[in-house]
């Protein structure tokens, strides 16, 4: 009997814990302490935007679709500025651009299913970037996940190995704190992207969302009532407490830093150093530390390929040409945000010998590769960017020999005179795409942003064109990606609305954005585009023929860009060999429609030359 009571003591205790649970589950026991406010008039969409303008962001890139709308409207009427592009992934591209160049998190929001399908290169090339960005997506509504709603599928899946945070917002009393949380985490520790779903039913007043969860012809009897009861229940659930007083305001952004310790392991190491290079990555240009402050710290040979523009265009510190040869004969390596991954031959170009510091803020970044080609000799888990600035004044005093960055800086320059020669050589048709890329490097103006979006044409630019300072360069990182032209340029030009935003495109890679021409008329965001016209896909095509004996799929043609350009509100010129000896008076006229509120497009027919043969497209 004694063992027949505990039993029933036991059950009776596991039933009433079951009831609790199922009432926390069911929102019955919030719904005890918060209110439904019915007759409320206010929706979801207020809440995300009173978290926004809190963290200071001025705008929402985005493609409208029905489940985002409240969103849209209610930043609005807070005063951040809606921009809405063509294609998603533009929205997101342009979000990245803003982060990049503000030092926030920028933000795009998409529509659910195809909406947000067409994100994810945009999004997986942030995460590779490392840039902070908030992706706000639609969903169906909270009771039809799964039921064959419009545009359901399992959003969650998708973007959870793209993204350091996702969630899906379930009543709206969680979009504030869920918003607030995204924002940090997307600044914390390695920046990136953050993804959070809003379900319908979150975003919209309770006078349209209780509409759709009356049942017109619900069961009779017992089930009915069920039904009917569960669904009341959810519906106050879903806005119970939504209206209350919460905090808005930014939560504590977490980033590593080295230790003074290290730091001082450094200083000695570098100020032993005859002949140290500074390999500096797009870390040292993050939040907290200005870039500008990183480049007047640093007093070391640098080359930035991976942030080019940090010590402007013509430092005598900066090696632009020939980093190969410099890493080879350094005795000491720093690798200050730089990833040893292709871009460095996975750390095969480094000099074994050489002493090697490395500081990444991500431990898989910061020694990748390191158990095959090459091995840290202080390998430091932190902030690039306050990094060399605390590195700096450690070595208050310390200069290398003047011979080592002086003979560094002689190898550029012949390398450079070698390839204004090469520009100045004939091609069999057209224009020599070097000689373009020089005279737009003489005539852009100095406070000029390059968005670079292609393949062989900015391949080429990269080595001619000179970024005037920090953030003045913006290309996709390490994921190689075609399309990002239009999206960062419209970033750009909203951040920097003074400055000439030039948008360097292969022919191929315009193909993805060049309809944001009608985005950059209707936001007054007047950029100027050079498409480099070979009637080819070049990149591809220069080690396919010959490995491979066929140009199949490499072949374009010699698309009139400029027409589409006029065709949505810009101003096209075509540029061709007739054109050489007025190409100056062709680009000042681009740059004089600009700051006149056109954006304009030189569709530049180019020539083939054998600059860069032997690169390589993988």
């Amino acid at each position: 009997l004694e063992t027949i009571g505990t039993l029933l003591g036991c059950s009776a205790g596991a039933a009433v814990c079951g009831l609790l649970f199922a009432a926390f589950k069911l929102g019955l026991l919030y719904q005890l302490f918060h209110k439904t406010e019915t007759k409320s008039p206010r929706h979801g969409g207020e809440s995300v935007a009173e978290v926004l303008r809190a963290h200071g962001v001025k705008y929402v890139f985005t493609l409208v679709g029905g489940h985002i709308s409240p969103v849209l409207v209610a930043c609005e009427k807070v005063g951040i500025r809606i921009v809405d592009t063509r294609h998603e992934a533009t929205a997101v591209f342009a979000a990245d651009a803003v982060a990049r160049l503000s030092g926030t998190v920028g933000v795009a929001a998409v529509t659910a299913g195809p909406g947000l399908t067409n994100t994810v290169t945009a999004v997986k090339n942030a995460q590779m970037a490392e840039s902070p960005l908030l992706l706000i997506g639609g969903a169906a509504g909270t009771l039809l996940k799964g039921r064959g709603a419009l545009q359901d599928i399992d959003q969650m899946s998708l973007f959870k190995p793209l993204c350091k945070f996702c969630a899906s917002i379930r009543t709206v009393r969680e979009i504030v704190p869920t918003v607030r949380k995204a924002l940090a985490v997307a600044q914390s520790g390695t920046p990136g992207p953050v993804f959070i779903e809003f379900p319908i039913d979150t975003l919209y007043p309770y006078h349209l969302v209780s509409k759709e969860f009356t049942v017109k012809n619900p069961p009779k009897g017992l089930m009915g009532k069920i039904i009917t009861w569960y669904l009341n229940n959810h519906l106050m659930n879903l806005f119970a407490g939504a209206w209350e007083t919460r905090d808005v305001s930014p939560l504590p952004v977490d980033i590593p830093q080295a230790t003074d310790d290290q730091v001082q392991r450094c200083i000695e190491l570098v100020s032993r150093a005859k002949k140290p290079v500074i390999l500096l990555g797009s870390q040292a240009t993050l939040p907290p530390t200005p870039a500008d402050d990183v480049r007047l710290s640093t007093c070391l040979p640098c080359s930035n390929s991976m942030s080019r523009g940090m010590l402007g265009k013509n430092s005598p510190i900066h090696i632009r040409q020939n980093r190969r040869d410099a890493l080879k004969e350094a005795d000491l390596v720093l690798l200050a945000g730089t990833v040893c991954d292709f871009r460095l031959s996975y750390g095969r170009v480094l000099n074994r010998r050489s002493k090697i510091i490395a500081v990444n803020r991500d431990k898989t970044q910061l020694l990748k590769n390191s158990d095959l080609f090459w091995k840290p000799t202080i390998a430091v888990q932190g902030d690039a960017g306050s990094f060399l600035v605390r590195l700096s004044k450690g070595l208050k005093g310390y200069s290398c020999p003047k011979e080592w960055p002086q003979s560094l800086k002689a190898g550029d320059v012949t390398k450079e005179n070698a390839n204004r020669a090469k520009a100045n050589e004939k091609t069999e048709h057209h224009l020599n795409p070097l000689k373009v890329l020089h005279q737009v490097d003489e005539l852009m103006a100095e406070d000029s942003i390059i968005v670079a979006d292609g393949g062989d044409f900015v391949g080429s630019a990269a080595y001619i064109l000179r970024p005037r300072g920090p953030l003045q360069w913006l290309d996709p990182g390490a994921f190689g990606t075609l399309g990002v032209g239009g999206g960062f340029a419209l970033g750009a030009k909203l951040c920097r609305p003074e400055s000439e935003v030039w948008i360097v495109y292969g022919d191929g890679s315009s193909g993805y954005s060049v309809a944001e021409f009608d985005t950059f008329g209707r936001h007054k965001t007047p950029v100027i585009a050079v498409v480099g016209n070979d009637a080819c896909w070049s990149q591809i095509s220069r080690e396919q023929v010959p490995m491979l004996g066929s140009n199949v799929a490499c072949g374009l043609a010699f698309t009139d860009y400029h027409i589409v350009a006029d065709g949505f509100g810009g101003k096209g010129y075509l540029v061709g060999r007739e054109d050489e000896d007025r190409l100056n008076d062709i680009i000042r006229q681009a740059q004089k429609e600009t700051q006149e509120g056109k954006a304009t497009l030189l569709n530049v027919l180019i020539g083939k030359t054998n600059f860069r043969e032997g690169s390589i497209s993988v």
